[in-house]
């Protein structure tokens, strides 16, 4: 049975997005899904019952179309984010001013049940841009909308994950991995869907207002571990060769250039380097999945159902790693 409540959902054609659409339809929510191309999200409606999922053209650099798609609309739920800039995608422009815009927009039409999706390591203090505005555009949400949620989730797995599957397809080809900085950064992978749920329970929850929850997995993991997990599991022995961060700083400007190229994608930034230095975990005393009633689903669990694409032969092939 459908609830009266509407929620626009602003990124929900991207990864995390799809697994919140869902979770938000199973549980009877009408969703409006605002994206930039909605014709490339048609696959969304089947998510829920006839006319549950609907998709508005909405752009958060343009805060008219963002106040039209939050018009009428009980709660709003901000996934917006990129891992590297590009173009007109910048940091500033997509979680700073972009989450700005989302709150103020949401503030004026009255509603004040608001999910901002950030990151773990959000900080002004970081000498990541990413990490910066991430920061900036969570002090932008709550000065608007106080009641706002912050959710902060580390690296996010799933079946069509930016991290698993580009280490999985890079594993086909290269004889080796870098381990930048000697591997030994740790990181706590948190499954899409338990994401979603954490989206999901925070918004029914009175008492998740104002909150900052951060998002791991049951495990850390070092740097190193995940990628010899992904070897294990691609059935590609490779070596793993530490790199010092100066190396680390060469080859991803390399990289960065290269992507001036059109259909050829960085593969490391810069600032996705710079937070390599840091431990990317669940704070000691932060609230957690836990403090939302999800417990959380392992890696291992999840991750070789995917991971076998990259296989000699596929599903079929017999791992000796």
């Amino acid at each position: 049975m459908l609830r009266d409540e509407m929620i626009t959902v602003f990124g929900g054609s991207g990864f995390l997005g799809r697994h919140v659409v869902r979770a938000l339809a199973k549980a009877g929510y009408r969703v409006r899904v605002a994206t930039r191309r909605p014709h490339l999200a048609q696959d969304l409606r089947v998510m829920g019952v006839v006319g549950q999922v609907q998709l508005v053209q909405a752009n958060i650099r343009v805060p008219s179309s963002v106040e039209r798609a939050v018009d009428g609309a009980s709660g709003v739920i901000n996934l917006v984010g990129v891992l590297a800039e590009s173009g007109r995608q910048s940091f500033s422009g997509l979680h700073a001013i972009g989450a700005k815009t989302i709150a103020e927009a949401s503030a004026a039409a009255g509603i004040d049940k608001l999910i901002q999706v950030s990151a773990i390591g959000a900080s002004a203090e970081s000498e990541s841009k990413y990490a910066r505005s991430k920061a900036e555009g969570e002090a932008s949400v709550l000065a608007a909308v106080p009641s706002a949620t912050i959710l902060r989730p580390s690296i996010i797995f799933g079946t069509d994950d930016g991290f698993f599957n580009m280490f999985g397809s890079i594993a086909r080809f290269a004889p080796a991995l870098p381990l930048f900085g000697g591997g030994h950064s740790r990181f706590q992978p948190v499954f899409a869907g338990d994401v979603a749920s954490a989206v999901l329970a925070a918004y029914k929850r009175d008492d998740a207002r104002g909150e900052t929850y951060e998002l791991g997995g049951p495990a850390t993991y070092s740097y190193k571990e995940l990628m010899e997990f992904t070897l294990k599991e691609t059935a590609r022995p490779r070596f793993l060769i530490p790199l010092p961060f100066a190396i680390g700083k060469v080859v991803a400007l390399m990289s960065e250039i290269a992507a001036i190229l059109p259909f050829v994608p960085s593969l490391l930034t810069q600032d996705q380097l710079t937070q390599l230095r840091s431990d990317n975990v669940v704070a000691e005393g932060a609230k957690s999945l836990a403090d939302l009633d999800i417990e959380p689903e392992t890696m291992e669990a999840i991750v070789p159902g995917y991971l076998a694409r990259y296989r000699r032969y596929g599903q079929f092939h017999e791992s000796s790693v």
